[in-house]
């Protein structure tokens, strides 16, 4: 770590120029990743200009090349594509295109370029930087230019930024647009799913990824499909045999329907292609089930980007311009990305080899190594789905005579349903007997416990709230009936799936160890719950489709303030004392500011953000949106700040109020947190059968070290197994929240984007890393 922290305010873009432009294939979030260079550009003090059309309106010249200005990409947030346009371009391709784009950029002073686009784009990209001096000095000789023009234009500065719904560059775990893509294709799906069940139909989904099957993956993780094809695993030679017999199996065991995923760019073990249509005529032929096809397409390019997307892709525009301003001549292109929840600079043509790499691999039939070289992230999702498909036969089947509970504790939180599911198939197939505990610690205590069976959790993935039912009760007052029941079943694991509750239900079980010998047994909890409050992980279940509830709803309030105009929106949201819902909400829907507990404010902070708005009703821009966590202060209300506003505002703006309630709770998961769900209650039920082995001593299983009970959260660029009591001291229990959030560290990035002068400290960006190679089995990536 550095000793001197870095501050946004020492860094000046004066004098400086950049240009911003996206190329190659659109991908939703574009827009959300222009407007943060923009901004983040003027905000520093450079200039920054709109390059149209990609690679061909810099060639081009003229009109395609426009200064930015702070208004410009004002509602540009949830538009899905780019605005600026793309397109592909044949003339950059040219020593002559090159020629021209580098004089259009002299001529306007720009000499900081910012490329949103897959690998091809960014590899034009590079390309461009290493002829630079010698296109310059063409320029020169042939007049076009002056030396001096030469001289202060001396050295091109290129960050990417990488746009592509396929998610298929090595060095990052997700693209701009790969989320929003997913988002698209379970939607699809889930309706798909409800015409299937009607007619006991087979669906056969193609899904796009000419060479990369991360989106066919995800989404046949996301649905629980019965099958699912991708260039980077081919299906060993024998397979149609055995895909007809698990649909056969499937349909044997009561499901009605079918879902087969199948990427566009399948191959066979000779890189021959599957298609749709031969799986279609294999099914029906072999099965004679209805089967359908159906093309995805563009479909999952287009609409609104989800949160996730444009929350990556505004901490990506934001550190792509504090990228340039540090670069010096000889720094090499780099692209910012993300790894874990962390964001990283890497250098642009490490990640472009690697990314050439796969393709080789795939074409000379290395595919283990292929995705080895895909990341840790696509490896560890094929992983997952490995474990959780293929239903082994009883006889093929580990015996353990070990039983492990499952339940669902504190409030509902979508995505639970699919970790349930996972929990229980990775335990049956890991050779053990899984129970599961309705209505959370009381009926446990009530013995409502019941073994539950492969085909017991069937289409549980996109189902929301909790199936198992919930419950907030704490176990300390049933701690006896509780120690019965797990005698009475002879559990010799628990799993628990829950929020704040399940936490402090964790800590208060492990301390009535003592008095109960039944409750020495390992026990893990996975964090769930809307508030995303859980000391030990960044993220919990649940989290990001309240953020996406409450994104779209302030999409739809904004758009009717639109159109009356001069109107401000106060918005509260959930999440009890911790304002991550409030200020990562903010900063995915364009809020002018966000109230929340961890930052206290007074009447001071408020009459400026009154004042901050009067100003911006100046400007074309005659809209607010202000959110509220709901517990941020006890006496300055939603209907306290309501009012404030509205009397401040007098003639100026109105006001209007919404508090968005359970909505945030409900609904179907988003696909992050079905796939989140799925993965992390897969490795907390491999752990349990880790700790069951080490822990079973003369016929029984005794597990009474602080270790023996942990959460399982997400750590910056990895899922850590904490035991609960070390977590004790992290956490502030009067208002349910950690002491240390991360998520702080975004609030003024909101602040900036809505033009606040604030502090930032980028100490934690800056250093240029490298791509790790095929490391070691690293099972902690998520």
């Amino acid at each position: 770590m550095q000793d001197t922290k870095k501050f946004i305010e020492n860094l000046s873009g004066a004098g400086k120029s950049i240009g911003v432009l996206t190329s190659g294939g659109d991908a939703q979030g574009m827009n959300a990743a222009v407007r943060a260079v923009v901004r983040m550009g003027i905000y520093v003090g450079a200039k920054v200009f709109f390059i149209h059309e990609g690679y061909q309106g810099m060639v081009d010249g003229g009109d395609n090349i426009k200064e930015a200005s702070w208004e410009s990409v004002s509602s540009m947030l949830q538009v899905g594509g780019t605005v600026i346009g793309s397109a592909r371009c044949k003339d950059f391709r040219t020593h002559e295109g090159r020629l021209r784009a580098a004089l259009n950029l002299v001529q306007r002073g720009i000499t900081n370029l910012c490329v949103i686009g897959g690998d091809g784009s960014l590899t034009g990209a590079n390309l461009f930087r290493e002829e630079w001096s010698g296109l310059l000095d063409e320029l020169v000789q042939s007049g076009q230019i002056s030396e001096e023009a030469a001289q202060t234009h001396s050295a091109l500065h290129i960050v990417g930024m990488v746009g592509s719904i396929d998610n298929d560059f090595c060095g990052t775990d997700m693209t701009i647009g790969t989320d929003s893509a997913l988002h698209r294709i379970i939607e699809v799906v889930d309706a798909i799913m409800t015409t299937a069940q009607s007619h006991q139909r087979t669906f056969v989904l193609e899904v796009m990824g000419r060479h990369c099957g991360y989106l066919a993956l995800v989404s046949a993780l996301a649905c629980g499909a019965d099958w699912v094809l991708i260039p980077e695993m081919p299906p060993k030679d024998g397979w149609e045999e055995q895909m007809c017999h698990k649909l056969s199996e499937n349909r044997a065991d009561k499901k009605r329907l079918n879902i087969i995923i199948v990427a566009e760019g399948a191959i066979d073990q000779n890189n021959k292609p599957i298609t749709t249509e031969l799986i279609k005529d294999l099914v029906v032929r072999c099965l004679g089930f209805d089967t359908r096809v159906t093309i995805l397409g563009h479909v999952q390019r287009g609409g609104t980007p989800s949160a996730f997307d444009r929350i990556l892709a505004s901490r990506m525009g934001v550190e792509a311009v504090l990228a340039l301003l540090e670069a010096s001549p000889g720094t090499p292109a780099c692209v910012v990305s993300l790894c874990g929840n962390q964001a990283v600079r890497l250098p642009l043509m490490e990640c472009v080899q690697m990314t050439q790499e796969v393709q080789k691999a795939m074409d000379e039939k290395r595919f283990e190594e292929a995705v080895k070289l895909r990341g840790r992230s696509f490896e560890n999702n094929l992983n997952t789905y490995k474990l959780l498909s293929h239903r082994k036969m009883n006889a093929e089947l580990p015996r353990s005579s070990f039983n492990v509970a499952v339940l669902n504790v504190g409030a509902p939180a979508a995505g639970m349903n699919a970790a349930v599911r996972s929990a229980v198939r990775v335990g049956i197939t890991e050779g053990h007997t899984v129970f599961a505990v309705s209505d959370g610690f009381e009926g446990f205590s009530k013995g409502q416990i019941k073994e539950f069976k492969w085909g017991d959790v069937g289409g549980w993935t996109g189902q929301g709230g909790s199936l198992l039912g919930t419950k907030r009760t704490l176990p300390a007052k049933h701690i006896d009936k509780i120690a019965e029941q797990m005698r009475i079943h002879n559990i010799n694991a628990l799993l628990v799936i829950g929020g704040f509750e399940a936490y402090l239900g964790l800590l208060e079980l492990q301390a009535a160890r003592s008095k109960h010998a039944e409750l020495c047994v390992p026990m893990v909890m996975v964090p769930a719950t809307v508030s995303n409050n859980i000391p030990g992980s960044d993220l919990s279940i649940g989290a990001d489709t309240a953020l996406n509830a409450i994104t779209d709803t302030c999409d739809r309030i904004k758009q009717s303030a639109s159109g009356t105009k001069r109107r401000v929106f106060i918005i509260e949201t959930m999440g009890g004392y911790c304002g991550y819902l409030a200020t990562v909400g903010g900063l995915a829907s364009g809020a002018d500011a966000a109230y929340i507990y961890e930052e206290p404010f007074d009447i001071r902070d408020l009459q400026s953000n009154v004042e901050h708005l009067t100003e911006k009703m100046k400007t074309s821009i005659q809209r607010g949106l202000v959110l509220r966590n709901e517990n941020s202060s006890e006496n300055y209300t939603t209907d306290f700040i309501y009012q404030l506003y509205s009397e401040e505002g007098k003639g100026v703006f109105d006001c209007r109020k919404n508090v968005l309630g359970h909505m945030q709770q409900g609904g179907a998961p988003s696909p992050f947190d079905r796939n989140f769900g799925t993965k992390i209650a897969a490795k907390a039920m491999q752990w349990i059968s880790k700790k069951l082995k080490e822990f079973y001593r003369e016929g029984r299983v005794f597990a009474n070290t602080e270790d023996s009970a942990c959460l399982l959260g997400m750590r910056r660029r990895a899922l850590v197994f904490q035991p609960v009591i070390q977590l004790k001291d992290e956490t502030d229990f009067v208002h349910r929240i950690p002491k240390e959030q991360w998520w702080l560290r975004l609030r003024p990035l909101m602040k900036i984007l809505a033009k606040y002068k604030t502090s930032y400290d980028v100490s934690d960006s800056g250093q240029l890393e490298h791509i790790v190679r095929l490391r070691a089995k690293d099972n902690s990536a998520i």
